[in-house]
């Protein structure tokens, strides 16, 4: 069976967000990326909603590392004020950063008009055999950061796993 027709692996998706954390709001982007992560090809293993703090995103990154999670793509917590912590909790876990994706991320945000996206801490890179995404929190920036990741996803997860791309 080719590669292309098979999964691309397992997913997890983790929402940083005090206000879901606490019962205050609906999460509604854990549903959207799952969605988007299954129309790539991703088996999602769930949704892991925590509060803000470095200490519960390093242990919900690791946790999914440790699980084997292919990709872990993180949601909230990438701008600039001191509640966002995620691109600090995520940059000491990785043990390779891929500077390329976060860098496509922020250009993808800029060039369809979310001037937020210029200011994205987020970062993207490799822990253990798992890719790691920030992706910042608002709706648009989920649909647009899932577009971008459509392309660059699975040529990392098949180089990841083993498998030569043609």
């Amino acid at each position: 069976m080719e590669r292309s027709a098979q999964r691309l692996g397992r997913a997890l998706v983790v929402i940083v967000d005090d206000r879901v954390a606490h019962g205050e709001h609906e999460d509604t982007a854990g549903p959207l990326v799952t969605e988007l992560l299954e129309e790539t090809g991703f088996i999602v293993d769930g949704v892991v909603v925590i509060d803000a703090g470095t200490a519960a995103i390093r242990n919900a990154l690791n946790t999914a590392v440790i699980g084997g999670a292919d990709l872990v793509i993180t949601v909230g917590g990438t701008g600039v004020s001191p509640r966002d912590q995620t691109p600090d909790a995520t940059s000491g876990v990785l043990d390779r950063p891929i500077a390329g994706i976060a860098e496509a991320l922020r250009a993808s945000g800029l060039a369809a008009g979310a001037v937020d996206a210029g200011i994205s801490r987020g970062v993207a890179g490799i822990s253990g055999s798992t890719l790691v995404v920030n992706l910042a929190g608002s709706r648009s920036a989920v649909r647009d950061g899932m577009a971008t990741l459509s392309s660059l996803v699975p040529h990392i997860i098949s180089e990841l796993s083993g498998f030569d791309e043609e």
